[in-house]
């Protein structure tokens, strides 16, 4: 009877995937703020800064009236917009119809991943890379391929790379990141040319997560959509527009999958929260406070970049966008998670252990976020400093 109890409140075997180290983090600083101290909050992968004020206006407005279920695909005017966008940003016409809103990114990963590919499929990703891709795709019973990326090649995935993998066992997928999390390295133009050329005409399928465009400063992102209208683009109001909580991002399709997409989405969510797709519209509008917003990252790595070799900490991954800078503790620890413990506990600065992004070379990294203040980070450079010395 015991043994029929237990089995009814086991958990699956597809649930058991890794849990965020960050979290642990996260949990360790609450403790001290609950205490009476101040963190330094850089182990986050998020902007400090608000939403657009012309979202929060629209939001607000909209509340005094009905909110609803919404299409599925999201709201005519959102996606239209969305296809402006393309227009406007990268000198693309796109179909609005190829457009559909999801909750955030992370609902558009697990749709693709559905629609594309079945279990036992081969995807690969990079490390270090966002740990969720690999996570959802073995709950969904897929196999992430892992192919780790080294300084000879900036930290990205090449053709080569791919051929090689591709070689070894067939590919059904591959999903690249640029600008990419926790590196902020981008893959240029013509790198990202020869991975989709490579990809498909190897029949390998081409996902781009394309959610930090925008934030881009060594050199201008490129978007894939650009390159092929077979490969999928996730992208996502989280990050240039702020709006994590709001939980809002889009997909860019074929026209072949969006009826197949509609299904699972009507069947897994319905819709997108109607409110969260009307501030979505306005925060198109808002563009110049997200780049003033965007030029206080600019400065923040600037900070970074300049002071962290000044205090003896100068292997830093190149810092092309998104928000993030991947540097090598390797000269202080074999471990990164014990470094980032001690960091907080003995500093009150938070930052990310490497391990939750490359279960193969992680041990040697942390990842820092600098989307807060330049007064904060330049109080963190001060407080590493004198834990260094």
């Amino acid at each position: 009877m015991l043994d029929i109890a237990k089995r009814l409140v086991t958990p699956s075997l597809r649930s058991d995937v890794p849990a965020f180290m960050v979290m642990d983090v996260m949990a360790a600083a609450a403790r001290i703020e609950e205490e009476g101290g101040r963190v330094i909050h850089m182990e986050v992968g998020q902007p400090a800064a608000p939403a657009p004020r012309t979202a929060i206006a629209a939001a607000r407005a909209a509340l005094g009236g009905r909110l609803g279920y919404t299409e599925t695909l999201g709201i005519a005017p959102l996606r239209a917009r969305i296809a402006r966008h393309y227009r406007e940003t990268y000198h693309l016409d796109v179909d609005p119809q190829r457009v559909a809103v999801t909750t955030g990114s992370s609902a558009a990963f697990t749709l693709a991943f559905l629609a594309l590919f079945e279990p036992g499929d081969r995807i690969a990703v990079a490390v270090p890379g966002y740990p969720p891709y690999r996570h959802i795709l073995s709950a969904l019973g897929c196999e992430p391929v892992l192919i780790e990326t080294t300084q000879s090649t900036r930290w990205a995935i090449t053709s080569e790379m791919l051929m090689a993998q591709h070689r070894k066992a067939p590919l059904q997928g591959v999903l690249i990141a640029s600008p990419a999390n926790p590196t902020g390295t981008m893959v240029s133009a013509q790198g990202l040319r020869d991975l989709v050329a490579v990809a498909e005409g190897e029949g390998i399928r081409f996902l781009s997560d394309e959610i930090y465009h925008g934030l881009d400063y060594a050199f201008p992102a490129e978007t894939v959509a650009r390159l092929s209208e077979s490969a999928v683009i996730i992208n996502s109001f989280s990050k240039y527009f702020c709006m994590t909580g709001w939980r809002v991002g889009w997909m860019l399709l074929p026209l072949a999958l969006m009826r197949c997409i509609e299904r699972l989405q009507g069947n897994l969510a319905i819709s997108v929260p109607a409110l969260s797709q009307l501030a979505a519209i306005a925060a198109f509008d808002g563009r110049d406070e997200m780049e003033a917003v965007k030029h206080g990252y600019e400065e923040n790595r600037r900070i970074l970049l300049a002071g962290l070799p000044k205090i003896g900490w100068g292997k830093i991954l190149p810092v092309d966008g998104a928000f993030y800078l991947y540097a090598d503790v390797s000269e202080f620890c074999n471990d990164s998670y014990e470094f980032a413990k001690r960091m907080l506990a003995q500093t009150h600065v938070a930052v990310t252990p490497g391990l939750d992004f490359d279960p193969l070379q992680g041990s040697r990294f942390v990842r820092l976020c600098y989307a807060g203040s330049a007064a904060e980070m330049q109080e963190a450079l001060e407080r590493i400093g004198k834990w260094l010395a």
